[in-house]
């Protein structure tokens, strides 16, 4: 591998990763938890469990918020279960609580003030709950040679102003690196945006990700395919996820 293809590598993943610690990034706050174990010299991460008894009437509603169901479902357009979100399968519903606590066990290895801004921003977002699906979109349904995958994280936060600020934080950060290309635009979300990773070799590992909100609901998806990734695919898939939440009964 030449030096410039192990250096666009390098950084298209170390930005990939640090704009997910500003927003749920579907599958890299899971990797990152799961890769916190594997050295046994550190102390073993837990998953928070489920609520303690005096508290479960407010968790079991934090759990049953509905964000499963605003997810587009398996099947449509050829949009079937992806990889599995390692222990939780390609499709998992988190309490606030839950999801507040992944979000910041996946920056713990930020340098200490940078991590405690992020914290006190986590916290300030208050959420309520947070719904991870995975799909994998086959080569018939794709562009014939290739397939393509979609990770997608809704979060419901307590406010819409946290929302939109969460979602033009993570925008503005994509679109400042040097790293990114601007990506197809949304029609119809104005202020939901899509960034490439940059171009790379055929058959090189391609990324895209894709931030709006719609309500208190923020919206992330993350697709990955070889190069060439097309464009105009994921923001078909992006915009029917932000259609579905607009109106949940449509697809069911």
């Amino acid at each position: 591998m030449s030096a410039r293809r192990s250096g666009r590598i390098a950084a298209v993943a170390g930005s990939v990763l640090l704009a997910c610690a500003l927003v749920d990034g579907v599958g890299y706050t899971v990797v990152t938890v799961q890769d916190a174990d594997r050295d046994p010299g550190k102390p073993t991460w837990k998953f928070p469990a489920a609520a303690e008894e005096g508290d479960k009437a407010k968790e079991d509603s934090a759990s049953k918020s509905g964000l499963s169901a605003l997810m587009l479902p398996f099947g449509t357009d050829g949009y079937e279960r992806g990889p599995d979100l390692e222990q939780f399968g390609p499709d998992a519903e988190f309490s606030g609580a839950q999801a507040t606590a992944l979000r910041k066990e996946s920056i713990k290895d930020l340098p200490s003030s940078s991590r405690r801004q992020l914290e006190k921003l986590i916290d300030k977002e208050r959420i309520k709950g947070m719904a991870m699906r995975s799909y994998a979109v086959g080569r018939a349904d794709y562009n014939v040679t290739d397939a393509i995958t979609f990770g997608v994280t809704l979060s419901r936060l307590e406010s819409r102003t946290a929302v939109r600020q969460s979602a033009t934080s993570f925008n503005g950060f994509l679109a400042a690196t040097d790293v990114f290309r601007k990506g197809p635009k949304i029609v119809g979300f104005k202020d939901a945006e899509c960034f490439l990773s940059p171009k790379g070799e055929d058959e090189d590992l391609a990324v895209a990700l894709c931030t709006g909100y719609v309500g208190d609901v923020l919206v992330s998806v993350t697709a990955d395919a070889p190069d060439p990734i097309d464009g105009a695919f994921v923001a078909k898939f992006f915009t029917a996820q932000l259609d579905r939440i607009d109106d949940p009964g449509q697809a069911v």
